[in-house]
């Protein structure tokens, strides 16, 4: 079959235009998990020539001989419920208010939107500074307020150092489910908004009947995204803590690269990244089949 007949049908067309950006999501995306997956099963250290096979070894002492692992998991795991309910509930909020028409609605978006395009180390840097115990944005407030009592180590306190990250990320990326919901906003059909009007229904009954329905799919959207963002955490918490004090905002992203990069047992570090993958794929592919489900009894 040569070109111009590939060309002539529409699935010959599709493959024919999607080949080149396949062959480079594959180098750049595919192949790098493959490599991770057979690098879990191997000991190498990151210098030496020879990877020794050690089959599920690194698995096993993941899962039953490091206790980190576990903190991690339980550390990523309260993110993650954090993170696919404050965010979205924050920027579903704002969303709302942006909406209306507001004088200078456009530059409110764009200062909300402003920290989503900050560096996370950039952000970790600068909240940090407002954290700090002694000179810090907070402690200062606090004092000048005649609460001091309220000054706590932020991100020295293993009881809310983690809590005091996971400020920082909101701060950061509320503004892109903001973004998301004001895009999903504009799809609400207007007449039956009006129509909801006229039969006297409230606000409150307009956005459960009417908004609320129509935004779904983003809603869909902006949980999903949210929960993977929240997976791989990392950034910020490495420029905020490097994951202490005592190993209480250690996350399994950076248990990860610490294992590979700092501790040089690419093994482990890769079988801690894997176990991320498979978490990630078991909560983000069931929820999207169901949410497509759901769509389509809609319909």
């Amino acid at each position: 079959m040569t070109t111009t007949d590939l060309f002539r049908t529409p699935r010959g067309q599709a493959v024919v235009l999607m080949a080149p950006a396949l062959a480079v999501y594959s180098l750049f995306a595919i192949w790098p998990m493959i490599d991770v997956v057979i690098l879990s099963l191997q000991d190498w250290n990151g210098i030496e020539e020879n990877r020794e096979w050690v089959g599920l070894r690194n698995y096993y002492h993941i899962l039953y001989n490091d206790p980190v692992f576990w903190v991690a998991f339980r550390n990523t795991v309260i993110w993650t419920i954090m993170s696919v309910v404050f965010p979205p509930v924050l920027g579903l909020m704002l969303a709302l208010g942006l909406n209306q028409n507001l004088i200078g609605r456009a530059p409110l978006r764009a200062i909300y939107y402003l920290p989503v395009i900050i560096a996370p180390i950039a952000v970790a840097t600068m909240w940090r500074w407002m954290y700090d115990p002694f000179f810090g944005l907070f402690t200062q407030m606090l004092t000048d307020m005649g609460l001091s009592g309220w000054v706590v180590d932020w991100l020295g306190d293993k009881d809310v150092a983690l809590y005091s990250i996971f400020v920082a990320y909101v701060w950061q990326s509320v503004g892109f489910s903001m973004v998301l919901f004001l895009a999903g906003l504009q799809s609400v059909d207007k007449s039956l908004i009006d129509a909801a009007h006229i039969d006297g229904a409230n606000r409150r009954e307009i956005f459960k009947h009417v908004t609320l329905p129509a935004l779904r799919p983003t809603i869909t959207i902006v949980l999903v995204l949210s929960t993977i963002s929240s997976l791989k955490a990392f950034d910020i918490v490495y420029g905020m803590t490097g994951g202490g004090p005592a190993q209480s905002t250690q996350m399994l992203a950076l248990w990860a690269f610490t294992q590979s990069m700092q501790i040089f047992d690419y093994g482990r570090g890769s079988a801690v990244s894997v176990v991320l993958l498979a978490i990630t794929l078991v909560i983000v592919v069931p929820y999207m089949r169901w949410s497509q489900r759901r769509e389509e009894e809609v319909r």
